[in-house]
């Protein structure tokens, strides 16, 4: 028995992932499957299953999430998770009626392009409850919030709580970062907590938002007693943001040198292990406190712990100079890596930064200067030559030039007329211009820009996941490795202890893996940040790790490799005029390309009293009653359906074909141009290493098979309903090696289901769109085939980076390892293995903002 369920207050991957698991443990349930991107449950249950008990787990698991039936007839399912569920995902109810509602309707089997149709003629109605019908599609309701993963125009129902962002001051060391956040998570007050440490951010969700201030107090307290220098801060918060926070850590090192200085120059003297006493307290007291807070919490392994023990072990060999040496070299290395990945952050975060500080808004004709933030939609601003664009908008001035290179990429000026949308983050080039805000500052394209790479950093790839887990191992296995070394040999050789002591003490100061955990995270967000300064935007870095292994990239067809421009090119049929006309006012209730060109060809005014009905009959076309005349436009399928014989028209041009009153009227040939691009992407894709490319269209296969012969695309599919191509991607994942990869790469809105269901989803032209950021795992910020390959470059040499520092940072620390075994290393150069390496890697990773 198959049961569905609409999971409201949804907004966590991470949540639907332990939503799924610990449901498909229940008794009774056979198979458990959750679609995040249309947040919707499916589920294989028996007779056993107890629902109440299902609703009560996910509440315990996420009190926000509220979980409902979907009964049949209320929904339709488009997006397979898996080979086995993809027939129950593709299933569609019996349509709903009524009125009153707008939605945006696709002509797949006629163009292939998946584009949005917008038709007022068409009809629909929602029952009581406020369930939606099972279209998918963008509605307009009065009340109820619904779930379909589109935008409506209101919604006064259930709202999501977002989790709090905040800023995290002086964590500079990956661990306790790690540390920091399981801290955080364990608290009763907390649901979940993620700290991104290349970005200095925290994501908090309380489990009561209302008493956000007090859970923080909490929060503030746990690390406080974790980390007593790391400060948390709102976002917005940059009062007390010291101008230069290492002051005090270079007056310490000072203070700790002269000392040091002064117990070489006397240290003959019987004061001078005083001087290097008083040296070593300055330097590495608060290296000794945090060892001794963190061992009474029961956290030995730490890197204050390690130094402690080894400088403090030097003390009682009477190796007093070394270790303190040690200990100012250790303290030093640390300035010198907390400098560097400050300003590593500082870089990636200064490349992304396209934020605007004020707007010119303009009120009753005068011009005031305004934070962007107390701007509303329908406000007037201004834009003045060199000034940068702060909120998303309509041009109301006859023309302007922008320079977009900031959002695209594009390095050539964009021109705009009156009219046109112009979008936050781009930079006016030519004269005063005046636009009408479109979208609050919280909504606007920069925002959401910033916003998803921010959070890209949360999204861990498996070569993160690896070191830390590779950390947890690797430092007490060297700890042990250091007892052993001290205690054992001696027993053997009849060495002096004191001997094996010093060098079990080197090996302590290598056993900290900093340089892994601060380089790695560090190299992906650089990577992402890179990306971002090219127009592709990555939410993860898992996603990021994943392109390099693209072997199978599968495209759509119109918008993606064609413009998506249609020119009508020839009418088939004895009365052209009448065939023209009809199908104008058919489509005249549309916004499709193909229903546009249609238009355009026509060029007369539309009177909308002769059409009586109008109804689109998804993926195959149009039926309307047009002056007491039933009128058929569409595909052929729809012909058949009619009892209409459609003869295939031998053309390379998307066929159009009109019934009228059950006879054939005539045929309207349109066709689509090749982007100039997408022939130089397809053989960029065949050199960095791509097996094969794959078009998927609604379209007829004549007009396909000219795309593909002008591409030398390796395969095509026509006359796909959207349900197909769902079937299609899954034979071609079946298909796939073993470490293989699949992209899509669609328009991000209809093709959501595709995108959902391939490894990785691109989104073409995705800036203004929210369904395709939300359904992608890249966004292509210009519309150009071209950015593939070049994401999936900046993954390898991404990679490449990261690889560097894990076979550079072993490969010293082996090597002083094995030289502090046979007495050859000093404890110098295992500082050196430490925060040495670590340094080194951190600028290597820097590399990565570059590629």
């Amino acid at each position: 028995m198959i049961k569905k369920y609409d999971l409201r207050g949804l907004d966590c991957a991470n949540c639907a992932n332990k939503i799924e698991r610990q449901v498909q443990k229940l008794s009774g349930v056979t198979e458990a499957s959750i679609s995040f991107v249309n947040k919707q449950m499916l589920l294989e249950v028996t007779d056993s299953f107890d629902e109440a008990e299902m609703i009560h787990l996910i509440h315990k698991l996420e009190p926000e999430v509220q979980a409902e039936e979907i009964l049949k007839g209320k929904r339709s399912y488009t997006a397979a998770k898996t080979k086995e569920d993809k027939n129950i995902w593709n299933q569609t109810d019996d349509h709903c009626e009524g009125e009153g509602h707008m939605h945006h309707h696709d002509h797949e089997a006629e163009c292939g392009c998946g584009k949005h149709h917008e038709h007022e003629c068409c009809t629909h109605k929602h029952d009581a409850s406020g369930s939606e019908c099972e279209c998918g599609h963008h509605h307009e309701h009065d009340s109820q919030a619904c779930s379909c993963g589109h935008e409506h125009a209101e919604h006064t129902g259930h709202k999501i709580s977002k989790a709090s962002q905040y800023q995290i001051q002086n964590l500079d060391c990956a661990s306790c970062a790690a540390k920091v956040e399981e801290a955080i998570r364990g608290l009763s007050c907390v649901e979940d907590a993620s700290v991104n440490f290349a970005a200095a951010k925290l994501a908090i969700r309380f489990v009561d938002q209302t008493a956000s201030a007090e859970s923080l107090k909490e929060v503030k307290k746990i690390v406080k007693q974790l980390e007593p220098e790391v400060v948390i801060r709102e976002v917005s918060d940059t009062s007390a943001l010291p101008k230069n926070p290492h002051t005090k850590a270079w007056l310490r090192l000072c203070a700790g040198v002269i000392f040091f200085l002064l117990g070489l120059m006397f240290k003959e003297k019987d004061y001078a292990f005083y001087l290097f006493l008083i040296s070593f307290v300055i330097s590495g007291g608060k290296v000794v406190w945090q060892a001794v807070r963190n061992v009474l919490r029961g956290e030995m392994f730490d890197e204050n712990f390690l130094m402690s023990v080894a400088t403090i072990g030097a003390f009682l060999i009477g190796d007093y100079a070394e270790g303190v040496a040690v200990m100012l070299f250790y303290e030093v290395g640390e300035l010198f890596q907390s400098i560097a990945v400050n300003r590593s952050r500082q870089n990636i975060s200064d490349l992304m930064d396209i934020r605007v500080d004020y707007a010119n808004l303009l009120i009753d004709g005068e011009e005031k200067r305004v934070d962007p933030e107390l701007v509303h939609v329908d406000d007037i601003i201004r834009l003045k030559p060199g000034e940068r664009v702060p909120l998303d908008g309509v041009l109301l001035s006859q023309s302007a030039s922008l320079d977009t290179s900031a959002l695209s990429g594009e390095a050539l000026p964009r021109e705009l007329l009156i009219g046109d949308e112009v979008l936050a983050g781009s930079v006016n080039l030519s004269k005063v211009a005046e636009l009408r805000v479109t979208r609050e500052l919280d909504e606007s394209t920069v925002s959401r820009i910033l916003e998803l790479v921010q959070n890209a950093g949360s999204r861990k790839a498996p070569m993160e996941k690896f070191i830390t887990k590779f950390a947890r191992y690797y430092t007490p296995a060297v700890v042990a490795a250091a007892v052993l070394l001290a205690v054992i040999p001696p027993l053997i050789t009849n060495d002096p202890f004191q001997i094996w002591l010093y060098r079990a003490l080197t090996f302590l100061v290598v056993s900290c893996p900093c340089a892994l955990v601060v380089s790695i995270p560090l190299g992906l967000f650089a990577g992402i940040g890179g990306a971002s300064r090219k127009g592709i935007l990555v939410k993860g870095g898992n996603y990021l790790e994943a392109l390099k292994d693209i072997d199978t990239v599968v495209f759509d067809k119109t918008g993606t490799l064609t413009k998506g421009v249609f020119r009508v090119q020839k009418i088939i049929a004895e009365n052209q005029e009448q065939v023209l006309e009809l199908a104008a006012y058919g489509e005249s209730f549309s916004s499709h390309p193909i229903a546009r060109s249609i238009l355009e060809a026509y060029g007369k005014p539309i009177d909308k009293n002769r059409i009586i009905e109008c109804e689109e009959l998804s993926g195959h076309g149009i039926r309307a009653m047009i002056d007491q005349h039933e009128v058929l436009l569409g595909n052929a399928l729809l012909m058949n359906a009619h009892d209409i014989t459609a003869e295939e028209i031998p053309s390379a041009g998307t066929a159009v074909y009109v019934g009228i009153d059950g006879k054939l009227a005539g045929c309207i040939v349109i066709a689509d141009e090749v982007k100039e691009s997408s022939a130089e992407a397809i053989a960029a894709l065949r050199q960095v290493g791509v097996k094969r490319t794959v078009m998927l269209s609604g379209d007829r296969m004549a007009a396909v098979e000219a795309v593909k012969d002008q591409l030398k695309l390796d395969e095509v599919y026509g006359e796909l309903l959207p349900q197909n191509k769902v079937e299609k991607v899954e034979e071609l994942l079946a298909s796939l090696p073993d470490t293989g990869k699949l992209a899509f790469v669609g328009d991000g809105i209809n093709d959501a289901p595709v995108i959902a269901r391939a490894d990785i989803g691109f989104a073409m032209g995705g800036i203004g769109s929210d369904a395709a950021i939300e359904a992608a795992d890249v966004v292509l910020m210009k519309d150009d085939p071209l950015a593939i390959s070049e994401a999936i470059v900046i993954s390898r040499k991404t990679k490449a980076i990261l690889w560097q520092n894990v076979i550079f940072s072993l490969g010293i620390k082996a090597a002083v390892l094995g030289l502090s075994a046979f007495g050859m290393a000093t404890m110098w150069m295992g500082v050196f293995a430490d925060v040495g390496v670590t340094l080194i890697a951190v600028i290597n990773s820097m590399r990565a903002l570059r590629v």
